[in-house]
C-alpha cells in the first residue's frame, strides 16, 4: 500500500516514514508539512492511505481531508494526533476520514490498523468512540426498527469486523452481508461503515 504522511513536525514525518518503511507491505510514497502539501500530493501520487496530522499552520488536516476525499474519494485518510478532543474527531469523521489514531500509538499496532483500513474497515479504537458518543433517543428509535439479524451485523461492523469476519461468525455469505449492509444503511441513513459504527455507539 502506498503511503502518505502528513504533519507540520519533520520529525514526526521521518520517523513513521522510517519505521513504517520496514513493513514489508507499505510503500511511504512522500511526506507533506500542511494541507495544501498534501492536497498536491495527492493529485500526484495518489495514495492508497493518508496518515494526516490535524492542527497545522494555513489548511488544516480537516480541511485537507475534506478537499481530498472529495476529489480522491477512494484514498482512505486515517487521522493520526495527539489531540483527542471530541470536537477534532467529530469534524474528521464528518470530513470523511475512516481512521483515528493517536501519536502515542506504537507502530506495530499502527501498521496492523493500516492493513484494517486498507480492507475496508473503519479504525476508530474504543477510547476514541467512547469520547464522542453520547446515548441518543433517535439513534435508539431508529436502531429499534432493524431486524435481529441487521442488529447482529451492525454490532459487528461497530466491532470492526470486515464482511468477510461477518460472514464467518454468522454463517452466512458475504454477498447476503453486503445485501443487508446496504439496507442498514439505507434504514438509517448514514452513508458509510464509519458512521455505522459511530450510529451503534451512539445508542449504548
Amino acid at each position: 500500500m502506498k503511503i502518505l504522511i502528513v504533519d507540520d513536525d519533520p520529525l514526526v514525518c521521518q520517523s513513521l516514514q522510517l519505521l513504517l518503511s520496514r513493513e514489508a507491505d507499505m510503500e511511504v510514497i512522500g511526506t507533506a508539512h500542511d494541507g495544501a502539501a498534501a492536497i498536491a500530493r495527492c493529485k500526484a501520487q495518489l495514495p492508497d492511505i493518508v496518515l494526516m496530522d490535524i492542527r497545522m499552520p494555513g489548511m488544516d488536516g480537516i480541511q485537507a481531508t475534506r478537499q481530498i476525499k472529495q476529489t480522491w474519494p477512494e484514498a482512505a485518510v486515517m487521522m493520526l494526533t495527539t489531540f483527542q478532543d471530541e470536537l477534532s474527531i467529530r469534524q474528521a469523521i464528518m470530513a470523511g476520514a475512516a481512521g483515528y489514531l493517536l501519536k502515542s500509538t506504537k507502530v506495530s499496532s499502527m501498521a496492523q490498523q493500516l492493513r484494517t483500513l486498507m480492507s475496508g474497515s473503519s479504525v476508530l479504537d474504543a477510547a476514541v468512540l467512547k469520547k464522542i458518543m453520547e446515548p441518543e433517543k433517535e439513534a435508539k428509535e431508529a436502531i429499534a426498527e432493524l431486524t435481529p439479524r441487521e442488529n447482529d451485523i451492525l454490532e459487528l461492523v461497530a466491532q470492526g469486523c470486515s464482511n468477510r469476519e461477518i460472514a464467518e461468525q454468522l454463517y452466512i455469505g458475504e454477498g447476503t452481508v453486503r445485501n443487508t449492509l446496504s439496507i442498514i444503511l439505507d434504514k438509517l441513513q448514514v452513508r458509510d461503515r464509519t458512521q455505522l459504527a459511530i450510529y451503534y455507539w451512539k445508542r449504548l
